[in-house]
């Protein structure tokens, strides 16, 4: 199934955007490995399995597969098609450690696991502070080494509210396998999963390009939302007065 929908889906993405890759040589052949990607795009998750010749899962949030609609039984038969996991992020310790067993059970099958540190798609393109729980605990847990890896400009070929595609090249940079044995056994050590957090995040940040911020992506949406609401309501209030004089 995996093989299929790769063609069906693959073939079209690279005949339609023709995307770049550098660093393939930096995915081993065969053997476990965690792929930590920045997060810019819906679209990330279909470019970067198109363009690697291995199986790569990732976890994927379970509104995907349960989302309504023609278009929502697409992206629900293509995720199930090429083997994404669910994970259901309603309750954020649920979530997390759903995230950790999977990823664990990928590795222990010598597989391809890829997982977004920022826990969410960027709001802006900028990059956001990785979580430490899910990346750095498997990575400890297991010992497999973790491979950085950049997407360049895959937010602006859909960006919100678009509805037609842009078609344009986007990329995608492979850094070299990050090892973290030195840290054997430690994976409970909060101190010890924010430093494998933050390595991961610097040579992601590298290899991107992107201005680095220092705080969750999910609060940064939150103060997005926050100051679209106030400005929208600042508006609604001068509009009333302009009304009333």
């Amino acid at each position: 199934m995996y093989g299929t929908m790769k063609v069906a889906i693959g073939g079209p993405l690279k005949v339609a955007f023709r995307p770049w890759v550098e660093g393939l040589e930096n995915i081993p052949a065969e053997g476990a490995a965690i792929l930590a990607s920045n997060h810019l795009s819906f679209s990330d998750s279909f470019f970067l399995p198109t363009m690697l010749d291995r199986k790569v899962t990732f976890i994927a949030k379970a509104e995907y597969f349960t989302t309504p609609g023609l278009k929502g039984r697409l992206t629900a038969a293509f995720f199930k098609g090429v083997g994404q996991l669910p994970v259901d992020r309603s309750g954020a310790r649920g979530a997390g450690e759903a995230a950790i067993k999977s990823g664990i059970e990928v590795l222990e099958r010598g597989e391809l696991f890829g997982i977004y540190p920022e826990g969410t798609r960027s709001p802006d393109g900028r990059l956001y502070r990785g979580k430490p729980g899910g990346l750095a605990r498997v990575a400890l847990a297991t010992g497999a080494p973790v491979i950085p890896v950049a997407m360049i400009d895959t937010e602006k070929i859909q960006p919100p509210g678009k509805v037609m595609p842009k078609l344009m090249r986007p990329g995608i940079r492979i850094g070299k396998p990050l090892d973290f044995s030195r840290y054997q056994g430690m994976d409970h050590d909060r101190f010890v999963l924010r430093a494998v957090t933050d390595e991961v995040m610097y040579e992601i940040m590298k290899l991107s390009g992107q201005e680095y911020v220092d705080i969750y992506a999910t609060a940064a949406k939150r103060q997005l939302a926050e100051a679209a609401k106030a400005a929208k309501e600042a508006e609604k209030a001068e509009k009333a007065e302009k009304a009333g004089a």
